[in-house]
């Protein structure tokens, strides 16, 4: 325990979870109805990408307009830095639960209003409703699951947070391919989004507080009842006296601070646990969201058109096996985040993402050198009025194809016959890929027919899962235990703003990166982005795997390098002395523990 310094964790394995928790059903209720919030949240990163195809045929404005695409897509990321925001505010001003309680109403009143949108307009308000919630939700549920765990589980019911954030992003594909052939169907893709926020704001009417914020409220008897159900007898002793050590020190620290939100970010970024946590929170958030990821969830199935596939319905098809395949991830991060640590798992996660990204880089930039020739003489005399008027007025139309094409915004009609050779660069409008079709040919605007589709597919699938059992779940784990009680909401609110800022520059860019450097080199610049975060991670991100939050406290205020930079050299020492460099490692930012 604490007294006793910082303990070495042990091999916590998965089985300890369910053990655990079928000894104890009440743990898995808290943290499976507190995670239906990250349920929400992968819900709507996902169903945005499939309903995205049919806003754009519903409404033409959006379908020529690449940065009205991005901005209803980044607009619930907008919303959701705002929500994270004020989420760590609410988290420790009003409690867990009230928090999560109000994001299901702002997420249910978004599902209501995008459902009914008549107007693009409309759409971008509910996306900001949603975002509002959603923000809420992304760093309120991980809190209150990983403070309603036992220590050595709580990784693994963290990690289930992380399945259902996946599971809803995998259930939205579903969604969005069961309701490609009904009226109505984007309404329909965004509008049941509305129902599990329903579900968990009954659900948690039943459930109590986070034990944790019911102490430091001095509702001690309620903290003790919750915790009574969570511990077994002989231990609920032992986590009451932890709790009171914890507060007593943070209400020590409140009475010399002050508790008004500034107070607060004054004495946030004075403190130097707090300070040094937030280097690895706000890192891991940061390199999450900077690996590509939503970018790949909320354009899964445009990349898949972009790698050769045109029709909707299989970019669909083939964007469910990615997600599937990062909720299959999750189940993997829940499985080994306790027995092989945060660090470790995100180090590997990233190289894994760092090759996939590369491997993505080149293969999309061979499909773009192997793409279709233009066939001149029907590019100019397939219809009347038909010509793509780039193609007719460019200096050496000969060295054209399907690639050259569309950067002209022009379509692509394949040939009829083989759709890997020459076809027709036409205007693009919807006579053309009307009568495109008509003659059972395939019409292409945002990607060519190639050889390396299913390559590019493949990579995909790898990228995904390599990315979801370390940066996919890991971060969040990090962000619900790193920070000192009292500074907890605020210092996962401060981490997740900076995840939905990341994702909303990511996500507001991508499409016109792909348009300015191509898919090749727009996966390439991630790539480097990836090995800055590695290198950020292996810096600044310790391991906290089965330690106690009060020993995340002792283990931050002792300060941490990477293992390899560690060594203090024996003459060092002895010319110190042992009392002046405990002094000096609570001083110094750069000293080991």
């Amino acid at each position: 325990m604490v007294e006793h310094g910082i303990s070495k964790p042990g091999k916590t394995q998965f089985t300890e979870c369910w053990k655990t928790t079928w000894k104890t059903p009440y743990i898995m209720r808290l943290a499976l109805s507190a995670g239906i919030g990250g349920f929400l949240f992968g819900y709507d990163t996902g169903v945005i990408s499939g309903a995205l195809l049919y806003i754009r045929e519903d409404f033409r404005e959006v379908d020529r307009k690449t940065w009205l695409q991005e901005t209803i897509v980044s607009m619930a990321v907008a919303g959701a830095i705002v929500g994270a925001g004020l989420g760590g505010w609410m988290n420790d001003k009003f409690g867990r639960r009230m928090s999560i309680l109000v994001a299901d109403v702002l997420f249910f009143v978004g599902a209501v209003v995008m459902a009914l949108a008549p107007a693009p307009w409309m759409i971008i308000l509910g996306r900001i409703f949603v975002g509002f919630g959603v923000g809420m939700a992304s760093m309120t549920a991980p809190l209150y699951i990983s403070e309603a765990s036992p220590a050595r589980i709580r990784g693994a019911l963290v990690s289930t947070n992380g399945l259902l954030i996946t599971g809803g992003q995998f259930l939205s594909y579903c969604i969005n391919l069961a309701f490609t052939h009904v009226t109505g169907t984007w309404r329909w893709m965004l509008g049941v989004a509305g129902v599990p926020a329903a579900v968990q704001f009954v659900l948690m009417l039943s459930l109590p507080e986070s034990p944790r914020w019911l102490y430091t409220k001095y509702k001690v008897d309620e903290a003790k009842s919750i915790l009574e159900r969570i511990y077994p007898a002989e231990e609920v002793e032992g986590e009451l006296y932890a709790l009171k050590v914890s507060v007593e020190a943070e209400k020590a620290n409140e009475h010399a601070i002050g508790d008004s939100l500034g107070q607060k970010l004054k004495g946030a970024f004075k403190n130097v646990v707090v300070r040094r946590g937030l280097y690895a929170g706000v890192t891991v958030q940061v390199a999450q969201q900077f690996s590509g990821i939503n970018t790949v969830m909320y354009y899964s199935p445009s990349i898949v058109q972009f790698a050769g596939f045109a029709s909707n319905k299989t970019a669909l098809a083939l964007s469910l096996i990615t997600s599937g395949l990062n909720a299959v991830g999750s189940i993997v991060s829940m499985t080994f985040v306790d027995r092989y640590g945060r660090r470790r798992m995100m180090i590997f996660s990233m190289i894994g993402i760092i090759a996939c990204l590369l491997a993505l880089s080149i293969i999309f930039s061979q499909a773009a050198m192997h793409s279709p020739k233009i066939d001149q003489f029907e590019s100019t005399h397939y219809a009347l009025n038909s010509s793509c008027l780039s193609f007719v007025n460019a200096n050496n139309p000969t060295s054209w194809n399907c690639m050259s094409c569309l950067r002209a915004e022009c379509g692509f009609c394949a040939n009829g016959v083989n759709k890997y050779t020459s076809g027709a660069c036409l205007a693009l409008n919807d006579d053309l890929r009307a009568s495109c079709r008509e003659k059972r040919r395939t019409w292409y605007k945002d990607g060519c027919p190639s050889r390396f589709g299913f390559l590019a597919v493949a990579f995909l699938g790898l990228y995904i899962i390599a990315y979801s059992p370390g940066m996919g779940t890991v971060p969040w784990i990090v962000n619900s235990e790193i920070y000192p009680l009292r500074y907890r909401g605020l210092g996962g609110g401060l981490a997740a703003v900076a995840n939905w800022v990341s994702n909303l520059i990511v996500s507001e860019i991508f499409l016109t990166l792909t348009k300015a450097l191509g898919s090749s080199g727009t996966f390439f610049m991630f790539a480097l982005f990836c090995v800055i975060g590695l290198t950020c991670i292996f810096w600044f991100v310790p391991e906290t795997k089965g330690l106690q939050f009060e020993e995340v406290e002792k283990l931050l205020l002792a300060g941490y390098r990477p293992k390899a930079f560690r060594k203090i050299s024996k003459e060092a020492k002895d010319e110190k002395g042992k009392g002046k460099v405990d002094a000096e490692t609570r001083v110094d930012e750069g000293t080991t523990s």
